[in-house]
């Protein structure tokens, strides 16, 4: 339901620029993530989890362009592939629904061993830190099915879920509170809707380049760039936050380990402020990160993978790397 909802927003978006187009929902799959609810994400590999099976469509040309919550696209896409679209970005933070007996708290006023459901290692790596009363078990399936897991049974007291996801689905008012980035940063790119198309396809990369928005573009950017340099995804804790303002952009980017007791943290920043060049040319078809933005200035998105890689290698340099490597073994054998 909320990737329908997510692909009916950006077609809707298609729609009003080209009116005279006609855009066509043409298929609605399930994809190897959707169908293995039993098992931790993490464990599953995480490869192209929520995208093989789309992208398999779209080198058919079955479909023209895909969809997809950009922090589920790998930082390096298939040949032959590229985001033509990264949308602007909904709230990016983590949120906390409660048990309906629970409503009115927040997790620090739970009592002790209350039992907290989240899939994500990285959401539960920050919060087993700062809430060691708690207890933190997986939880899998979509929205729908978590919050009735939720509801209907005791297990839980309450559950972790993106603020974006709740917001895009109109349940908003079951949000019982806001993680800051202070509480727990989120997972690089959440919050943006990302459009998969044909690398070599001019036409409809030309078509869906007018939903960039550019400051989302900068700070997914980043984010991707240093999630790619630590090699990090869904089977080890990485997390970012990410600020643009004035021309100035912050990362901040951690790692942890899976228990959170051992974890680096820092921030970094760069100036994004240059004006957009007449960059026709050879460079049509630079990628920064899996991403093609030709109406964003390509100084500023070079500026942005820079930050992401350059703190990735200081946080390297700190001792990241045995953090991860750790992590993964942990996870692997759990």
């Amino acid at each position: 339901q909320l990737a329908r909802i997510q692909t009916d927003s950006v077609v809707e978006m298609l729609r009003e620029l080209h009116p005279d187009l006609c855009f066509e929902i043409a298929v609605a799959m399930s994809t190897t993530g959707d169908k293995i609810l039993d098992t931790a994400l993490s464990k599953i590999g995480e490869k192209s989890l929520f995208t093989k099976e789309l992208e398999n469509a779209l080198e058919r040309n079955e479909v023209d362009l895909v969809v997809h919550s950009l922090k589920d696209l790998p930082t390096s896409l298939p040949p032959g592939f590229t985001i033509g679209a990264v949308c602007k970005r909904e709230n990016p933070l983590d949120a906390v629904v409660f048990h309906p007996k629970n409503c009115g708290k927040t997790l620090s006023l739970l009592p002790e061993k209350s039992v907290i459901g989240t899939s994500s290692l990285r959401r539960a790596a920050q919060l087993k830190k700062k809430f060691p009363q708690l207890e933190f078990r997986d939880i899998r399936g979509n929205l729908n099915t978590r919050l009735k897991k939720l509801d209907e049974k005791e297990d839980f007291s309450a559950i972790i879920l993106a603020a974006a996801g709740l917001k895009r689905m109109g349940w908003e008012n079951r949000i019982g509170q806001l993680l800051s980035p202070e509480d727990c940063l989120y997972a690089v790119g959440q919050g943006a809707l990302a459009v998969e198309v044909r690398a070599k396809d001019q036409e409809i990369l030309n078509m869906v380049s007018a939903l960039h928005d550019a400051d989302t573009v900068l700070c997914c950017i980043a984010e991707r760039a240093f999630m790619k340099r630590l090699e990090g995804g869904c089977s080890v804790p990485v997390a970012v936050n990410t600020v643009l303002k004035d021309g100035q952009l912050y990362l901040t980017g951690a790692v942890y380990s899976l228990d959170g007791s051992d974890s680096l943290r820092e921030t970094m920043q760069t100036s994004v402020h240059y004006p957009q060049q007449n960059e026709d040319g050879p460079n049509d078809d630079v990628q920064h990160v899996g991403i093609t933005a030709k109406n964003v200035p390509g100084q500023a998105q070079e500026a942005a993978e820079n930050l992401g890689a350059e703190l990735a290698s200081l946080l390297l340099s700190k001792g990241a790397k045995h953090i991860l490597s750790v992590a993964r073994q942990l996870n692997d054998a759990r």
